[in-house]
């Protein structure tokens, strides 16, 4: 889609939002809870950014971008490059990280900028009428996106910030949140790398099922390949197409596959995303990822970070 940027605002201490609108005023498609957009930005590269406005609002999306001081060009451009009556182009909705509607309640743990998809899912909660809670972690006063919009549920006990100062023994014990599931609870979170690392080690003993999490941002690095147990190039076959493509010991699969002039979505590179997610019937992919259980990589590899340890058969 093309959109207009119709705001800039500033949130918060290195964060803005922007406000996108169809250019003829037209309704843009429906999201739910949890959704994300693809923006096309300047520069040409692609990146994920939740949905933060209510929804079922279809008069425009908002976004939020941190400005990362390590950005690989994503947050910089569009802190530097993107202002209001531009035009910007977006995929459609899509949601990787969606609520459950038959959860009794919902424990919701935000780190900085990974607030963004639970704003929406703040919103979904209360028009529903199901209970739940949500603990907001931030360096400070300051680096807090959206306080304004939350104060009233802080207000009310309902969601709590924790600032650390930088220091993480002065924010949440989220160890000791998480010791005791209640039943009937779901948790969903979304943070920077360490965040969630903490938060899955402390909810790892939580029932199937009952925890939901969307990785952000392209921190997380594929993982060094063992060029010594694949010295030779590996046949990956293309089911769709007939085509057969070699991929090296020092390639991704999306990287042999763009070599060879195969078109994939992508968009974190990174392997936190699932934009790239693509089934396989036959072989053995080595996978880097960090959002695929056991189950879904027996069926499933993320191409910017997987690599070819046998010949594959991939769903493209």
């Amino acid at each position: 889609m093309k959109l207009r940027v119709r705001s800039v605002t500033w949130e918060a201490e290195g964060i803005l939002s922007f406000e996108l609108v169809h250019p003829e005023g037209l309704p843009l498609p429906v999201f739910e809870a949890g959704a994300h957009i693809d923006v096309r930005i300047p520069g040409g590269l692609s990146r994920r950014y939740s949905l933060c406005n209510t929804p079922g609002e279809r008069t425009h999306y908002r976004i939020a971008v941190l400005r990362v001081p390590e950005s690989r060009g994503g947050s910089r451009a569009m802190h530097e490059r993107v202002h209001a009556g531009d035009f910007i182009e977006a995929s459609e909705p899509r949601n990787f990280f969606p609520l459950d509607d038959s959860a009794g309640h919902a424990l919701l743990l935000a780190g900085g900028i990974g607030v963004t998809p639970l704003l929406a899912m703040v919103e979904r909660l209360q028009a529903s009428g199901r209970p739940f809670a949500m603990h907001y972690c931030t360096t400070s006063p300051e680096r807090t996106a959206f306080a304004g919009r939350l104060q009233p549920l802080a207000a009310q006990g309902i969601v709590t910030h924790h600032h650390d100062r930088g220091d993480p023994r002065n924010g949440l014990d989220i160890a000791r949140l998480l010791r005791d599931p209640a039943p009937g609870t779901h948790l969903y979170y979304c943070g920077p790398a360490g965040f969630m690392k903490a938060v899955k080690a402390a909810s790892a003993h939580w029932p199937a099922g009952t925890v939901h999490f969307e990785y952000f941002g392209a921190e997380p690095q594929a993982a060094p390949v063992n060029v010594g147990a694949c010295a030779d190039t590996v046949p990956v076959h293309l089911l769709r197409s007939g085509r057969t493509v070699q991929v090296s010991p020092v390639q991704t699969l999306l990287q042999a596959l763009r070599d060879a002039g195969v078109e994939c979505e992508s968009s974190c590179e990174a392997g936190v995303c699932g934009t790239c997610r693509v089934d396989y019937s036959e072989g053995e992919p080595e996978h880097n990822d960090l959002i695929l259980n056991e189950e879904e990589r027996a069926r499933s590899v993320l191409l910017c970070c997987g690599r070819a340890r046998t010949p594959l058969s991939l769903d493209l």
